[in-house]
């Protein structure tokens, strides 16, 4: 095995309300890549160029960013996707069983069946460092590190060392990546709208709708 390192960015999209005001989709997508970042400095240099222009930009956002910011970044993202490899995860809440609501098994699993696919095209890697978001809320926290955690030993090799970091988003690029790449493919599944989507669509490896045959409805 090669003395490689594998960083694995998370991001979701929608939430985690069961009910019928919640959202529809729920989505969990990772990014994998390894250094040297190919998309790192022109991202960098974006953020630096708009500085220079009068915009205090300080991170970006995708929810909050106005199209302009997003058809650049998205433009760069689409003219390196072979240095991305993008998973996604897609669950109809409405399917889910009860039972797989509780907060304590439903992001756990649905994160282990994501790395399930990440994890059986990959090898080579020494070490895998995962990378989410900083939780807000103690109890999410906990249920994002358990699942992480139980996923990675689980499906690793014994001789490979994994770490799982929480980090704010704007502290690295490559959450901000996956935060772009979550919110493309979970506006397609919640809107139709498929304009960005299309754009990092050679770097999606797996787009997996878990309970697409299911029958589970609320009640």
């Amino acid at each position: 095995m090669t003395n490689r390192c594998l960083y694995i960015f998370l991001d979701e999209g929608g939430n985690f309300d069961f009910s019928p005001t919640g959202t529809r989709y729920f989505t969990l997508t990772s990014v994998a890549m390894h250094r040297p970042f190919a998309v790192r400095d022109l991202w960098d240099d974006y953020r630096h160029e708009l500085l220079e222009f009068g915009r205090n930009v300080e991170y970006f956002h995708c929810a909050d960013d106005n199209r302009y910011l997003r058809d650049r970044l998205f433009s760069i993202l689409h003219d390196h996707q072979t240095s991305l490899r993008i998973d996604s995860l897609i669950v109809e809440k409405a399917k889910t069983g009860p039972p797989l609501r509780n907060d304590h098994r439903f992001y756990p699993e649905m994160l282990g069946y994501l790395l399930r696919h990440v994890f059986e095209h990959l090898n080579g890697y020494s070490e895998i460092i995962a990378i989410t978001d900083t939780i807000p809320h103690q109890k999410k926290r906990k249920a994002v590190e358990k699942g992480v955690k139980q996923a990675l030993k689980a499906m690793l090799p014994a001789e490979v060392k994994y770490r799982v970091l929480h980090q704010a988003s704007r502290s690295h690029y490559g959450l901000q990546v996956a935060d772009y790449c979550n919110w493309a493919i979970y506006r397609k599944w919640d809107t139709g709208e498929t304009y960005y989507y299309d754009q990092i669509k050679d770097a999606l490896h797996s787009e997996f709708e878990i309970f697409k045959t299911g029958t589970q409805r609320y009640y």
